[in-house]
This record gives structure tokens, sequence and C-alpha cells, in this order.
């Protein structure tokens, strides 16, 4: 049977499928050889010619890695940035809402507020917090008076200075997040007779945190690292400043910046995981296909066919037609 004689017996709509061919990228693949040599190549030396006590000094990273000491300070550097940041998207919020707020004055303080501590370094601003102390040294109130260093010791003022200037930053995002909100949504919300707090709560916000969790979720790690500068106030129990003075003691900075480094990638990895799933949630229905409407009636698929496959399958059509009027 000739080939003519299959594809005359072959429906119109039956086709050999159509075989696709990867195209290939020789240079991608001597691109990731050479990087994964270049590492592989740098490990081996951090391990063998540079692990000993002149270089890395592995056994004394090992030695620190699980220190009491380290683990105290890895605590204090979790809350510093926890506690610091709750106060910071509260105050981020509430400057949001006042930014965005027809009360020109209201709008003015919020303005000012993120123009001073957005445009003054971090550092500048701990150190002006840990001398609060010297510039009030006394509250006094009546007959009570109150001593402020008693008041605020050293890892409140940290504590404060962070979330101040975190504040500015967090406003600036949750701004951003609720003008990405339609204001039909806002509209609709007031016609249903819902008021202001309820429409920013269940309507707006909702909506809003889609954009609001991946910048936030980045000022949350760069917080983490930036506790490293409360040193400035000065707190010195914090994961950067504890396993300095303890490279103080042994004189042997390398590994104890290793050990530090270790626990901000720890931490960091896990608040990224954090963030991935927390991202996952709001993104919900945002550029999913709807279900497709099943059809009421069997369809069949429409392969493709060679010019010359339709060609035949147009005189066959002819002559079924042909012989059917005879």
């Amino acid at each position: 049977m000739t080939d003519r004689a299959e594809a005359d017996k072959r429906p119109f709509y039956d086709s050999e499928p159509i075989e696709a061919i990867r195209l290939k990228h020789p240079g991608r693949i001597i691109l990731a050889a050479v990087l994964v040599i270049i590492v592989g190549l740098f490990l081996f030396d951090a391990f063998t010619t540079r692990g000993g006590p002149k270089g890395y000094n592995w056994p004394e990273v090992a030695k620190y890695v699980f220190d009491v000491r380290v683990i105290q300070a890895v605590g204090y550097t979790l809350l510093l940035t926890v506690y610091s940041m709750i106060i910071a998207i509260v105050l981020g919020v509430l400057l949001a809402v006042m930014r965005l707020s027809p009360n020109p004055v209201v709008k003015a303080v919020a303005w000012v507020y993120l123009w001073l501590f957005r445009g003054t370094p971090v550092y500048v601003q701990l150190v002006f917090w840990g001398l609060v102390g010297t510039i009030y040294q006394q509250i006094t109130i009546g007959s009570f008076s109150l001593n402020v260093q008693d008041l605020l010791p050293a890892f409140a003022l940290a504590v404060i200075g962070l979330a101040l200037n975190e504040s500015a930053y967090m406003a600036e995002i949750v701004r951003a997040g609720l003008l990405s909100v339609d204001k039909g949504q806002d509209e609709a919300a007031t016609a249903l007779g819902l008021g202001w707090w309820h429409t920013m709560t269940r309507v707006v916000l909702p909506q809003a945190m889609r954009v609001i969790i991946p910048p936030t979720g980045n000022e949350v790690i760069s917080m983490l690292k930036t506790t490293s500068l409360v040193v400035a106030v000065p707190f010195s129990l914090e994961l950067y400043t504890r396993t300095r003075d303890i490279s103080a003691v042994t004189y042997k900075p390398i590994p104890m910046l290793i050990v530090a480094s270790i626990w901000y990638l720890a931490v960091t990895s896990i608040l990224m995981v954090g963030q991935y799933y927390l991202e996952r949630h709001f993104a919900r229905g945002v550029g999913q296909r709807p279900d497709v409407m099943k059809p009421t009636v069997e369809t069949a698929a429409v392969g493709v066919i060679t010019a010359e496959e339709a060609k035949l399958a147009a005189i066959r059509n002819e002559t079924d037609a042909k012989g059917g009027e005879r």
C-alpha cells in the first residue's frame, strides 16, 4: 500500500504529531561548568589550604558557633528585630494614613517625619538616642521626678531608634499598597454602608497586602542586619558586637566573623521561607485563570496537516459528494 493510499484512508484532521526539537545552548553549559569549577576550587582552598589557624580556622568556628554567649546574642538580635518591626509597622500604617489624609496639617506632619528619619543615617540616629539620657537627665512633673536613664535602658533606646527609623520606610510601603487598590473598592464599600474602619480592614488592606508583604519581608531581613549598629547606643549584647568582643579576647577575628555570618544566614533563610508562604497566601486568586466551561457536546481536536494532505482530503470529499448525488 502506497503512502498516497494511506493518506486517502486517514481522516483529514488526523496527522503526524509535531516533533519539537529543543534548541541547544552550548554557551550556557560552558558558563555553568566554569562557575561550578570556580566555586569548587574556592571551597577546596578554603577547607584545605586556608582552613588552618592562619586562615579561616574552621576548628575555632566549630568551637564558638554554639557557644552560650553567641546563642544569647542571637536571642537579643531576634528580640531587637521583632520589637522594632512591630512598632515600625504600627507607626508606618498610621503615617501612611496621615499621608493620605485630606487634612493638610496632618499630611504635613507625616511628611516632615518621613523627611527627618529618611534623610539622616540610622547610625547617627542611634548615637543621638544613646545621648538622650545626657540631654534629658530627669523628667519632672510637679513634685514627681524620674531619672531617664532608669526609665530607658540601652535595649529600649536601641528598639526606639530602630523602630522610628524603620517606620518612615514602612509608611511609604503601606502607602504604596493602599494606593494600589482601585478607588472603586472604597466607593463600593461606602455604598454598602461600611464605615472607614471596616472599609480599611475588610476591603482595602486585604487587597493591599499583596503589594505590602514583599517589601515588608525585605525590611524585616534588613532590620535583622541593621541590629549590628546598636553598639552606637551603646548596646553590646547583640550578635555582631558579642562575637567581636569574643574575638578581641581570642585575637581571632576571622572565625568569629564566620560564626556571626552563619547565624545571620540561618535566621535570614527562615525569614525568607516565611515571606514566601505569606506572599503565596495573600496572592491567592491573583493571576489564576478561571475554570473553562465544559462543552455540551463532544468535540475532536483538529490536528495540523500538510498542504498535500489537505488537497487529497478535498478531492476525497468531492468524490464522496458526487457519489452521494448519484
